[in-house]
This record gives structure tokens, sequence and C-alpha cells, in this order.
């Protein structure tokens, strides 16, 4: 896997929901199974096995945060070039079959945020990986599952803009 840039930001967001999970959330958990266990008979003991898989979802999310704090290396945007679509660019592009404009931040895991006027996408996104290195006035052809798209970069509001 290709590892991806995140803000300092980003990063300590992912650490605080991990720490939340681990010594909040999940000594919860294990307290109700405890609790449940002391009930007996645990074959049709429905708290037991409720909080058992609950314990196990919660697990998950933790190896998925855990996962993708694998997978990052801090950047700061105050470092990446200017004039060009990067990581931590805020692009607006036309849709030029559709004639409309979108407003895209570019961010890594744990950024991400589909609502509001600026969505934030992960740089990994076909959106984002199309329009990298790319300036202004550019016209590309973004491949998507639904088809292709043809843009135009109307703006790109640099990092510490």
């Amino acid at each position: 896997m290709d590892r991806q840039p995140i803000t300092r930001e980003g990063y300590d967001k992912l650490v605080a929901e991990i720490k939340q999970m681990e010594d909040v959330e999940m000594p919860i958990i294990a307290e109700k199974i405890g609790e449940a266990r002391a009930e007996g008979d645990l074959s049709e003991n429905a708290e037991y096995h409720g909080q058992r898989e609950a314990q196990g979802m919660l697990q998950r999310k933790i190896d998925i945060r855990k996962q993708k704090l694998a997978s990052c290396y801090i950047v700061d945007k105050a470092d990446m070039p200017k004039g060009v679509v990067t990581f931590g660019s805020t692009v607006t592009i036309k849709d030029l079959d559709l004639d409309e404009e979108e407003t895209y931040e570019f961010v890594g895991p744990g950024e991400e945020d589909y609502d509001g006027d600026i969505m934030k996408i992960l740089t990994s996104s076909p959106i984002a990986a199309a329009l990298m290195r790319k300036k202004e006035g550019d016209k590309v052809e973004i491949e998507l599952p639904r088809g292709s798209m043809s843009v135009e970069i109307v703006k790109i509001i640099d990092h510490g803009d």
C-alpha cells in the first residue's frame, strides 16, 4: 500500500480516537462482559454475547485506525509547492460537460469530510490523483467508477493562503 500524507492535526486526531477507544470504551465493555459472565450459563446469555460482539467491533475500529496511521507520513502543508495541486490544496474544478463547479480539499486518512461546501477528500481518491501536480487552467480527464469526467482547474488555493 502506498504511504499517504497526513497533517499533524489529522495524525493527532487518529491517535486520540485510538486512545479513547482503548482506554475508555474497551474497559467499559470488558466490565460488562465480566458482569454478564457472572450471571452464569453463557450459552443462553444474550448480554454476554452482545458485549463480546461489541468488543470485537470496537477492536476492529481500533485496528482500522492503527492501519491508517501505519500507512501515513506527516506533512507540513506550508512546505508543499505553490501554484500546483498537492496534498492540502483546495481546488475548484469546473465539470466541462455539466458546466458546474465543485471545490475539494485534498486531505489524508481520518481527515476526510464529505459534507459542506468544500468536500475534504483523500489524496488517494480518483479525483485527487488525477489533479495532482496540475495548474490553474489545466484541463483534465478523470477516470471514475461511473465513467470519465472532463474538468478544468478553475482555482487553486495553496496551503497558507
